[in-house]
């Protein structure tokens, strides 16, 4: 049912832009907006066949998660095993150097302090909102996943993956192209593609973001800690909790992340009564945490630049976001 809504929902959409382009680019301009949506779906499916929790089937899954990756531009097989290496070191403090969590990585604030004025400037440009997360986003998946500069030679399998990803996406878009013309192609496949890299990689950077969001040194990691308090529930409205593919629900996922989306908020339910204390972001709640990119070590929460300037660290939280019926519990979580 999810490949059938989610793809089905992507052409109709796609359909959609085309017939309309010709008539008014503005009409074909509102479609990309759901477009982008079932092409977050799509994507989250995709997701799921990496971490093998689709089907039963594994080939089946690699089948259709490359199919997947056509569409969302993003070589499936290079993407999966840069993302597992996510799945096992995120929110670790001591390792963030392997490089693997481009997504959520931080500086502690007695890090930032100890840049140059210079390095200090390079850190907030690049983890601006404006600049992390709608500038960026195109660049990553329109050029930065046609790249293999970021795979060790040793991924053999993975560097050939994205070269056959590239042959076919060119083919696809100049069929397209051929078909309804390049500059339709172009006006389609851009927004859609951009928004949905903006919605996809917002997800991901702020899943693990927010005051309440805690770190941990290497004495202190680990897994189910680490995945009930340093990931996010993500609390989104009924329908963007299905355009987003149920992944707010991210500190389940981190908790076993061989539950396929579809059976996460069930999951989520079960465990609430006894995870303890979990942050949770409202929509509003979770387009604030963006700002948040830096590690207080002192007071163990994450903080904003601002809180920088102003000498507001080293300071405990003001408050702390709990679920609903859930009782505050021990940080420390038993498997």
């Amino acid at each position: 049912m999810q490949i059938l809504t989610s793809f089905g929902g992507f052409f109709a959409c796609l359909a959609g832009m085309y017939l309309l382009y010709p008539e008014s680019f503005w009409l074909s301009l509102a479609l990309s907006v759901p477009a982008a949506g079932f092409l977050v779906r799509i994507f989250i499916i995709q997701h799921d066949c990496g971490h093998a929790s689709f089907f039963r089937s594994r080939r089946a899954m690699d089948a259709l998660g490359w199919v997947c990756s056509i569409f969302t531009y993003t070589p499936y097989s290079a993407w999966r095993r840069q993302h597992k290496g996510h799945h096992t070191i995120w929110n670790h403090l001591d390792r963030r150097q392997e490089d693997v969590d481009v997504y959520s990585t931080i500086l502690t604030v007695a890090e930032y302090q100890a840049l140059t004025p210079g390095g200090q400037r390079r850190y907030r440009i690049g983890r601006n909102p404006w600049v992390a997360n709608l500038l960026r986003p195109p660049f990553v998946f329109l050029f930065g996943h046609r790249l293999t500069r970021d795979l060790p030679k040793s991924w053999r399998r993975e560097r050939r993956d994205v070269a056959i990803t590239n042959v076919a996406l060119v083919a696809l878009l100049v069929g397209l192209g051929f078909i309804f013309g390049f500059d339709a192609m172009l006006a389609v496949q851009l927004p859609v593609i951009s928004l949905a890299a903006i919605v996809g990689i917002g997800l991901f950077s702020l899943q693990h973001r927010g005051e309440s969001v805690a770190w941990y040194g290497r004495a202190d990691w680990e897994s189910a800690t680490a995945s009930l308090h340093g990931a996010t529930y993500f609390r989104l409205p009924r329908v963007l909790q299905w355009f987003t593919g149920n992944i707010g629900f991210h500190h389940v996922h981190h908790l076993n992340h061989r539950i396929p989306n579809y059976r996460l908020e069930r999951s989520h339910q079960e465990i609430a009564s006894q995870a303890g204390q979990i942050p949770m972001l409202s929509l509003w709640a979770g387009i604030r945490a963006l700002r948040f990119s830096l590690w207080d070590e002192q007071s163990k929460r994450m903080v904003a630049f601002r809180d920088v300037r102003r000498g507001a660290v080293g300071k405990p939280m003001s408050f702390a976001v709990a679920l609903p019926g859930i009782e505050p519990q021990s940080a420390r979580v038993t498997r």
